[in-house]
């Protein structure tokens, strides 16, 4: 869910008089974001802590994270997605640390590194571990207390993340405010609704969840046998019900912002509805939020959503009365194109008071008879509307006026308005009172959907690709009922027509295996809403109405800037033609400061063939340098030169750099494949220069490079940005964090891509706070604190000085003899080596030679001493001036 902050990364191509096709190239990119051109005096650094908690008896992976000051501020758990990790939102916990919060996240029970097995937010299992971490918040001495043991403290998360998020303020009256994202009411309603089984999420569940060795053993055994039958049974109902948050409704009594995703056929609008209702009859305020993505996929507005959940928390926990939550209800509606990149153009539309799914009502006559039709034996082939993981995309199509769903030939039948004399803007859940019969003693299972067609009857759009399931029982045959459609957004235009079908089959549902024949007959109109107190936001100007004109001065400026930088620029330095980096006397001041800097005097020079590390603390100075030498902001101070050029902004130079920083502008509904080369395109340089399938084998994503980029997870978003940094092969690599997201299996590959790529005569710069990685991967290392270099030089050189000392043996050292070493005078510890084969030694006072001297009387067969220091405790020690 979320939207990636874009970063020019490549820089500029080989020649100046190619500064178009480099202009060019970030149009591409400059959707995703910029570069801020300013030294890093922003908010203030984010400092996290990892650490295994146990809250509710099982062990739970947790980050915790902390930003500037001592004061005591407000907390904020954030859970994940299903199938995820504490690893999916920490750009979300970092950005609110940064603004003020104490931000706790974890892995849930089952998955990432945590322990247990998925119990499915169970209020003894979960939920009870959320609020142990409430109690480990309340000991926290930076957090903000209500009351002793009782932090002030919201809870945000999305689908699974969400949930437990309305589950805690249920069952734990600490929560002061909730924002849920995408999420469930009753997990028995989204899975079996009106009790037909939703097959083909609830594979994706257990599938994505680890399969159903992972879960619960009850909940094992329940889904296998509704998996079989195809039809839930009353205990799995029962199960499913407990462990929602409908089961705790009159117990949520907290701010609650409900943000629902219109793309979603797992958790639909009706569960948003459903928690309005319950929140706001507790008293409570309530907000929803109609989003424009969902678990179909499309677009999340992850910046939106995420600004408006900051918002709701700055008003509720820190109890700023000034911040503006937004409307009681906004919806997200999409429609045209933006010819200048294809993207759906989106507005707002919003209401003082929610509408609910049936404010409104407009009567559509619909031509009258009995529709005859049969759910074929197998029930299959069945229609096809929502493909979970397609669908989003499909649904945004469809709001665009493309039709992608199917019904097959006599298994269904289907009601027809007349032509609309003026447009209808449906919001909300359309009604129909029908007949139905069906075989005698079966239960009829339909699939009700309403459809957009086109005035020529040729094309036929289903709204957000989205059906209502129906079990209709013998009981219930035969006398009017009234069934709800789906709720959605969308209008209707004049001259189009609202085609009311019921299908036997669809692909997502479970449908009787038996063969039936079945009946249905309108009793009445199509009753739809349309929310009247719903207005749309005026409609902004493209931005090419102002945005070229804009545009032509910036790049008019910038070829000024440059054709006088040019002449100014220093004359190549033929001494240093070989060498990929040398700076000189470097200073950069922090923006508006006249004696504060973020760089000073810093000095260092790297050779071919070396991978560097870049080290230093939060506010060391190494983000600010990595821009200076991309060219994307000027030093106060000093010279930076590649090969011999002086770097300036457009040098031509820099297209033998490549970089990776802070994350990738991918275009999401693209495939990785697709975004190497557009991006390539987009820089002008021949398509023979961008080893591209060099770029994708280090990627490593197989048959993922084929899939659209929104499917990816965050690793595998973080190694296409880094083939991508690759592509054409640069002489001079620069990857900041590029770890991060990474399990342990893709960092260590990432560090062989390291070494290989450098073992090729190429030079690396890497930025990273994995001090073991580092370790493994480099062969010489910039330490910078405050600005400043603290040391630079080979690994071994930093590492090799201490009072740690390794010694080898020919033979495994026995635990009493090591007990025996490190009972020596002058000898601080004494550990065995992991394989037994050695001995670490700490001395404190005694002398390397007394040592050795010791181990012979001791008849231990040493093979080599050396010194022996971590890059850890080097690192730790360079920062501290000596003092670690």
């Amino acid at each position: 869910m979320e939207t990636p902050t874009a970063r020019w990364r490549r820089l500029l191509p080989r020649t100046p008089g190619r500064w178009a096709a480099a202009v060019a190239a970030l149009a591409v990119l400059v959707g995703g974001g910029t570069w801020t051109a300013v030294a890093d005096d922003g908010p203030p650094a984010v400092q996290r802590e990892d650490r295994m908690l146990r809250p509710g008896g099982v062990e739970i992976d947790t980050s915790y994270f902390t930003a500037g000051g001592s004061g005591k501020r407000p907390a904020v758990l954030i859970g994940h997605g299903f199938g995820g990790s504490k690893n999916d939102v920490r750009a979300q916990a970092e950005k609110l640390a940064a603004e003020g919060y104490a931000v706790l996240t974890w892995s849930a029970r089952g998955f990432g590194k945590s322990g247990g097995a998925i119990s499915l937010n169970d209020p003894d299992g979960e939920v009870k571990d959320v609020s142990g971490l409430i109690d480990w918040l309340a000991k926290r001495p930076e957090v903000e207390l209500d009351k002793k043991g009782d932090p002030r403290v919201g809870l945000t998360g999305a689908s699974y993340g969400g949930a437990v998020s309305l589950l805690a303020a249920g069952h734990d009256q600490r929560v002061d405010a909730i924002a849920p994202v995408i999420t469930y009411w009753n997990l028995a309603d989204a899975l079996f609704p009106d009790g037909v089984f939703k097959k083909l999420w609830a594979g994706i569940f257990v599938t994505s969840g680890g399969g159903c060795e992972k879960f619960e053993k009850k909940l094992c055994e329940m889904y296998e046998r509704v998996a079989v039958s195809g039809k839930p049974d009353a205990a799995a109902t029962e199960l499913l019900t407990e462990r929602s948050p409908s089961a705790v409704a009159d117990r949520i009594k907290v701010p609650s912002l409900l943000l629902q995703g219109q793309s979603d056929s797992l958790f639909p609008l009706g569960h948003a509805d459903a928690m309005q209702k319950a929140i706001s009859a507790n008293g409570a305020p309530v907000s929803v939020d109609w989003i424009s993505g969902g678990h179909d996929g499309g677009d999340n507005e992850t910046s939106r959503v995420e600004g408006r959940v900051g918002a709701w928390f700055d008003r509720y926990l820190k109890e700023e009365t000034g911040t503006a939550t937004g409307p009681a209800f906004r919806v997200t509606r999409t429609g045209g194109i933006d010819s200048t990149d294809g993207a759906a153009l989106k507005r707002g539309a919003s209401s003082d008071t929610y509408p609910g799914l049936r404010s409104g009502g407009r009567e559509i006559p619909l031509g009258e008879g009995t529709k005859t039709f049969r759910n074929p034996a197998g029930s299959a082939p069945p229609a096809i509307s929502a493909v979970p993981g397609v669908g989003g995309g499909l649904s945004q199509l469809s709001s665009l006026g493309v039709g992608l769903s199917l019904d097959f030939p006599g298994q269904f039948g289907r009601f027809e308005s007349a032509p609309l004399a003026t447009s209808v803007h449906v919001t909300g859940t359309p009604t129909a009172r029908v007949t139905v019969k069906a075989t005698e003693g079966r239960d009829a299972v339909l699939f009700g959907k309403v459809y957009d067609v086109s005035p020529d009857g040729r094309q036929q759009v289903l709204p957000s690709q989205l059906v209502a399931p129906y079990r209709i029982t013998p009981d219930q045959q035969g006398k009017p009922i009234e069934l709800a459609l789906p709720a959605v957004d969308h209008e209707f235009d004049a001259g189009h027509r609202m085609r009311l079908v019921f299908s036997a089959t669809d692909l997502g549902y479970a449908s009787p295996a038996e063969p039936a024949t079945y009946t249905v007959t309108a009793d009445g109109p199509l009753t739809v809403p349309t929310a009247p107190a719903v207005t749309t936001a005026a409609a902004t100007l493209p931005w090419w109405t102002w945005g070229l004109p804009a545009a032509a001065l910036v790049i008019a400026a910038a070829l000024l800037l440059t054709a006088r930088r040019r002449t100014a620029t220093p004359a190549p330095d033929p001494a240093l033609t070989d060498v990929p980096l040398q700076i000189t006397g470097l200073s950069k001041k922090y923006a508006k400061s006249v004696d504060r800097y973020a760089v000073r005097e810093l000095s260092f020079r790297v050779e071919k063939g070396q991978v560097l590390g870049l080290l230093g603390p939060n506010g060391a100075g190494k983000t600010t340098t990595l821009r200076m030498l991309m060219g994307l902001i000027t030093p106060d101070e000093g010279e930076i030169r590649v090969f011999g050029q002086a770097i300036r902004p457009g040098a031509p130079v820099l297209s033998r750099v490549g970089a990776f920083v802070e994350g990738a502008g991918f275009l999401p509904h693209l495939s990785g494949r697709a975004n190497l080369d557009l991006y390539w395109q987009a820089t002008g340089r021949p398509a023979e220069d961008a080893y591209i399938d060099e770029a994708l084998e280090i990627a490593g994503l197989g048959d993922a490079l084929a899939r659209a980029v929104r499917t990816y997870s965050q690793g595998m978003r973080q190694r296409l940005a880094i083939a991508q940094a690759m592509l054409g092969m640069p002489d001079l690599l620069i990857l900041d964090e590029p770890t991060n997201g990474l399990d342990p299996p893709q960092i260590r590959e990432m560090r062989d891509v390291m070494i290989r790529y450098a073992a090729g005569g190429r030079t690396v710069i890497v930025s990273s706070h994995l001090l073991s990685e580092v370790e493994q991967s480099c062969t010489h290392l910039v330490v910078m604190d405050r600005g400043r270099l603290v040391q630079a030089g080979p690994v071994a050189e930093i590492t090799g000085s201490g009072d740690m000392i390794l010694v080898t043996t020919a033979e495994e050292v026995s635990e009493p003899l090591a007990e025996k070493v490190a009972s020596l005078p002058g000898i601080g510890s004494a550990v065995r080596l992991d394989d037994g084969r050695g001995l670490l030694v700490r001395l404190d006072g005694a002398t390397t030679s007394r040592l050795v001297a010791d181990l012979v009387r001791l008849d231990v067969p040493v093979t080599g001493v050396g010194p022996h220091r971590r890059l850890e405790d080097a690192f730790l020690t360079l920062i501290s001036g000596g003092a670690a």
